[in-house]
């Protein structure tokens, strides 16, 4: 079944009037209220979905959300926040931890209506090279998404961290080289000027690949506020330091804005 939304993207796919290489989303933690969609679908071709509590938060304000979005023709990259690497002591609670959280954000995007073969992307908020047993977490994750039907996903820096000595690393790319053969998804954030573009309306915008992460399917391109540290030079920000849809004048919701290589990054049968 396919909803008026959806039929629309479809049409104006079919028709040249949306691009078909990338298509820019919006993120927030909270979410922006019923009156805010059609405004922001204007702009935005799909917007993230929490279906855990955002870090620091004790609810999902998504939940139950999902057909009013749908309706009006969003796609979705679906979230769930993952463990902080302190909490992750021995490979016991790594393995334990990562399969208790799939299972779980299983169950909620079934209860939510996202069918089986959906992308699920675990939040991860820490930078640099990861610990070892962070790894057999992600990796548990992973396997035990695959056995409930879903499909995993990460969300993840892609911004080079100094290690001394002239080396750097990526987290996307320590975790890409710790997946072997599980065909992990990549949601990386990479703010910095460049390669973003800074918080702006792209009416032809770049791949996920131009984030410097070759393999990944979405590109966080910009976070609200604007990190001090990578992007103090990228243009297009509020006074606030925040970043709004065009068609948000009066400054109500402020985002993080993606591109992706689909108008539905979470989409099953990928």
């Amino acid at each position: 079944m396919r909803f008026p939304g959806q039929i629309l993207v479809l049409a104006l796919l079919a028709a040249g009037a949306l691009p078909r290489n990338s298509f820019l989303g919006f993120d927030r933690n909270d979410y922006p209220g019923d009156d805010a969609v059609p405004i922001l679908r204007k702009s935005y071709s799909f917007t993230s979905y929490w279906l855990s509590p955002p870090p620091g938060e004790t609810q999902s304000t998504w939940l139950g959300k999902r057909s009013l979005l749908q309706a009006q023709g969003f796609g979705f990259a679906l979230l769930f926040n993952a463990k902080e690497s302190r909490e992750i002591k021995s490979a016991q609670d790594a393995v334990r931890f990562g399969t208790s959280q799939a299972k779980t954000a299983a169950k909620i995007a079934k209860q939510e209506g996202f069918l089986e073969g959906t992308v699920i992307f675990l939040d991860v908020e820490e930078g640099g090279r990861l610990p070892g047993l962070y790894h057999v977490y992600l990796q548990s994750w992973y396997d035990a998404l695959a056995k409930v039907g879903f499909h995993a996903g990460v969300y993840c820096s892609g911004i080079p961290v100094d290690e001394g000595a002239g080396g750097t690393i990526v987290t996307a790319d320590d975790i890409h080289a710790h997946m072997a053969t599980r065909d992990l998804l990549y949601w990386v954030y990479n703010d910095a000027c460049p390669p973003s573009l800074g918080c702006t309306s792209l009416t032809n915008p770049p791949a996920p690949s131009k984030s410097g992460i070759p393999y990944a399917s979405i590109w966080q391109f910009v976070r609200s506020p604007r990190e001090t540290q990578f992007a103090s030079h990228c243009s297009g920000y509020a006074p606030d330091e925040n970043c709004y849809a065009p068609g948000d004048s009066s400054h109500r919701w402020f985002l993080d804005v993606n591109v992706a290589s689909s108008w539905d990054p979470s989409a099953p049968n990928r």
